[in-house]
């Protein structure tokens, strides 16, 4: 399974659920990539947010697939942390100053039981324990998502604290791979975060917001 977090949205625009001219180009990128390694994608899969479905449709194309949409895939919903932080910051200000709110409501919103987190949490592994589920030796899935639920399958599968997820979150870039091999052993996650085919020289696409 190839866990793709989505290409950059308009941050600081009236929508965020829409790709940026550099997130389309981010998505043709990693399509082209993964084409490249000549996988054996039997199916794409994406949530329902804009974002993540115009991530997965140049990959969809590639592979002659259709975009398969399950809601469990979304990413978490910034009213939840809001509810759940002690002290609600607008989050608003430079990317850093909203970075570092954001990184104090996670911390909290995960370290709650009686909050949302739990819920979000058994969403993404009971989501990713159907696709994985059906996936038959040689397949490969790959799955348009968010930051957020690809951590929170990464703190399971690492076996961390909930308070690693905000460390995987912060770091997750735009259109990055997180690859995970099922076996008879059960899932492993065998790299984080890939991005080299981002990194072109004289243009970067590498963002992570």
């Amino acid at each position: 399974m190839l866990l793709v977090r989505h290409a950059q949205g308009s941050f600081g625009g009236a929508d965020y659920d829409v790709l940026s001219e550099r997130g389309h180009e981010q998505a043709a990128a990693l399509a082209d990539d993964l084409e490249a390694r000549e996988l054996n994608v039997t199916r794409v899969m994406a949530g329902s947010l804009a974002r993540q479905r115009d991530t997965a449709a140049p990959i969809a194309e590639r592979f002659g697939r259709d975009v398969e949409i399950d809601p469990r895939w979304n990413e978490y919903e910034s009213q939840d942390l809001i509810a759940s932080h002690a002290s609600p910051s607008e989050f608003e200000g430079t990317q850093r100053e909203f970075q570092a709110q954001l990184d104090e409501a996670l911390v909290d919103w995960v370290t709650r039981e009686d909050g949302s987190w739990p819920g979000f949490r058994d969403r993404l592994r009971d989501a990713f324990a159907a696709l994985s589920g059906s996936l038959r030796s040689g397949e490969t899935a790959v799955v348009s998502t968010s930051g957020g639920p690809i951590a929170a399958i990464g703190v399971q599968l690492l076996g961390l604290p909930p308070e690693g997820f905000v460390a995987l979150n912060r770091v997750a870039v735009n259109a990055g791979v997180t690859k995970v091999v099922t076996g008879a052993l059960g899932a492993t996650l065998v790299s984080f975060n890939e991005h080299a085919y981002l990194e072109r020289p004289g243009h970067s696409l590498l963002t992570y917001r």
